[in-house]
């Protein structure tokens, strides 16, 4: 996929005021920290389509992004450590939650996860929460420039090993980037280029 053209279309904290454009959408979301904001902009070889910060929590909005006309990128708040006070937290909370059960047209989430880490609890869990909704998501192991390639295998392999030992029968797909050596961005675009083919086929053949 050619991104053509990336533009900002609006941030608000409520599902009801997200765009009401049938186009399909894809959500980035993760904990604080994990290089959602220069994935995006690698993504999107824009230098500064999502703001990125040294301080966890920067994003604390439903920020949406209208991609080559026909579909949305959505960049959501991350959860865990932000330095933010907990009525804040629990409003971010509040408002992901509505987002991801009530956006009708969310397609797919990508959870992004520092592939530096051994499986962390709170994104277990989160993961575990996605599958319980039944909200489809992938995998995105962010920062793959920091570790060597037989590192990088065993730590995806970690996370795929409690993902299928304590919750799916099937592991989610998964994706190894770098924003920094844009590693993973034509693997990401097709993805999502193949899902839109499909959704805007079945959207002709419907009418």
């Amino acid at each position: 996929m050619k991104i053509k053209s990336a533009d900002f279309v609006i941030s608000n904290t409520e599902v009801s005021r997200c765009p009401k454009e049938p186009l399909p959408e894809y959500a980035f979301i993760g904990r604080s920290n994990v290089g959602k904001s220069s994935l995006i902009n690698m993504l999107t070889e824009r230098r500064s389509l999502a703001k990125t910060s040294g301080r966890p929590g920067k994003t604390q909005l439903i920020n949406h992004f209208k991609i080559n006309e026909n579909w949305f990128l959505v960049d959501l708040p991350g959860y865990g450590y932000a330095r933010v006070s907990k009525k804040d937290k629990n409003t971010f909370q509040k408002y992901i939650t509505n987002y991801f059960t009530q956006r009708e047209q969310l397609v797919c989430s990508f959870v992004l996860v520092d592939v530096r880490h051994t499986p962390q609890k709170i994104d277990m869990e989160f993961m575990e929460w996605m599958g319980q909704n039944g909200i489809p998501f992938c995998i995105i192991f962010t920062k793959a420039d920091k570790l060597k390639p037989k590192a990088i295998e065993k730590q995806v392999q970690s996370y795929l090993d409690v993902l299928l030992a304590d919750i799916w029968e099937e592991a989610p797909m998964h994706f190894v980037t770098s924003s920094s050596k844009r590693l993973g961005r034509d693997a990401v675009l097709n993805f999502i280029e193949t899902i839109n083919l499909d959704y805007f086929k079945r959207q002709k053949d419907s009418i």
